[in-house]
């Protein structure tokens, strides 16, 4: 059986590492899929040093060289998987429907082609991007790395991340990336299409290691980001050279001068679309006036979506172990007590029959915006419907990494733009999940990764 199975080395800076300690990946059925090298906290540390004494490319070599990892990692057979078998993996192991692995895919290979483009957007406008530039010869602004090796703690609830960290490659940086366990398959398959697009194996490397690796993996590097809850969030919130990315907490705004059966497409589409797994998909819809129309009308169209094995084309929603979406649900359920239970109200778990379940959607209204419920995200589309008012000001709609208004209130949104704590506002049919190349997600990765220092030269 272990000849089977895919073989997801290490990729060190002397190239693939078939580790002596190996982790079975196995599908939402139980069934292994592959094996993964988990490396020992002394590969890390040497992987990092030697990260560090590498000598960059050129910025026009790197640019070209994200491009043609972009088409290898679309159109090639990259270390013996092709696309296709590539997303089917993925799609098992992950239980993301393989049309939002593909999408997800494609997002990637965008950002790839797009990363200069998108990392240099974060330039303050009166800074240059080289000491050379003519303007420095009467003083200027240059925008500089904050440091040349980047650790990234890699998501494993949806491929679409890994496209951020391309622009660290695209700024200058050397890049060490810790795959999740739940899902390996695209930074392995990322960052060999990055080598043989040109970039060095001392340039960007895959480590997968266990937790006291992991450690070492962001105190080994310059900066680094991390995925989590909010314990993640927690923990990293006093370190300036730790990004953290947290719960999204999106959320969609209906006042009483819109009609929420204009929107509904939009509202329903921000909360299923990818399975509602992501941190831009909406977790709760808040509405002024009766909520309990609107929650009705919701919990009907996502009841209508089927229940399918994500590898099915016509797959929408997540698929996890039996045991895993059990325990999702008694979750569920004891955290939705006390409100009114729209869809899920008996459970959200559909078995599949080969040991795998999929998580159906829910739906449930609040009494009180203050109960808690608001802050609760999970991997599934799950929403909370509540009453909102004018008393109640945005209070309730903070902490949300994007807010969809549907409003005609100019002072209301100027004060959702203001409000720090909502990191991006769409504003009519706009959906939560809307991303392009050269907009800020959770700010620019660029203010996190650079700063300005000023040059003066003769």
């Amino acid at each position: 059986m272990t000849a089977e199975l895919i073989a997801l080395d290490a990729l060190g800076p002397g190239g693939p590492y078939h580790a002596r300690k190996r982790l079975t990946i196995s599908d939402v059925a139980g069934a292994p899929l592959a094996e993964l090298s988990i490396v020992p906290k002394l590969f890390v540390t040497r992987a990092l040093s030697a990260l560090h004494k590498a000598v960059n490319l050129p910025a026009e070599e790197r640019l070209a060289a994200l491009g043609r990892a972009a088409r290898i990692f679309l159109e090639e057979t990259v270390d013996g998987l092709t696309f296709a078998e590539y997303e089917h993996a993925v799609s098992r192991v992950s239980g993301v429907s393989v049309t939002a692995v593909r999408a997800a895919a494609a997002e990637i290979a965008n950002a790839a082609r797009k990363a200069h483009f998108s990392a240099y957007h974060a330039r303050p406008t009166g800074a240059v991007a080289d000491w050379r530039d003519p303007l420095t010869r009467t003083g200027r602004a240059v925008w500089t790395r904050r440091g040349e090796v980047f650790a990234v703690h890699a998501a494993g609830n949806h491929p679409a991340p890994h496209a951020l960290w391309l622009e660290a490659l695209a700024l200058g940086y050397r890049v060490a990336v810790r795959p999740s366990r739940r899902e390996p398959f695209t930074p392995h398959r990322l960052v060999t299409a990055l080598r043989a697009a040109g970039f060095g194996n001392d340039h960007v490397v895959l480590l997968p290691t266990d937790h006291d690796g992991a450690d070492e993996v962001l105190a080994g590097a310059d900066l680094g980001i991390v995925y989590g809850g909010d314990e993640v969030v927690r923990k990293y919130a006093t370190d300036t050279t730790v990004l953290a990315q947290g719960p999204g907490r999106s959320k969609v705004l209906i006042t009483a001068d819109s009609d929420w059966r204009e929107h509904l497409d939009t509202i329903v589409d921000s909360i299923s679309h990818h399975g509602g797994v992501k941190c831009i998909n909406t977790t709760a819809v808040l509405v002024e006036g009766d909520p309990a129309p609107l929650a009705e009308a919701i919990a009907e169209r996502l009841a209508a979506i089927p229940s399918l094995p994500p590898e099915d084309d016509r797959a929408v929603l997540p698929v996890q172990p039996v045991a895993s979406a059990r325990a999702v649900e008694q979750y569920l359920l004891s955290q939705a007590k006390g409100t009114r239970a729209w869809l899920g109200g008996e459970g959200i778990v559909e078995e599949l029959g080969d040991g795998s379940a999929v998580l159906r959607p829910a739906v449930h209204q609040l009494d009180r915006l203050d109960s808690g419920q608001l802050d609760i995200e999970l991997s599934f589309p799950c929403v909370w419907v509540a009453r909102w008012s004018r008393e109640d000001g945005i209070a309730p709609l903070r902490n949300s990494l994007v807010l969809n208004a549907h409003t005609g209130d100019e002072e209301l949104i100027d004060r959702l733009v203001g409000e720090p704590s909502i990191k991006n506002v769409h504003l009519g049919d706009h959906p939560t999940y809307w991303m392009e190349p050269g907009v800020p997600h959770d700010g620019y990765l660029g203010e996190f990764l650079m700063r300005t220092k000023t040059v003066i030269r003769g």
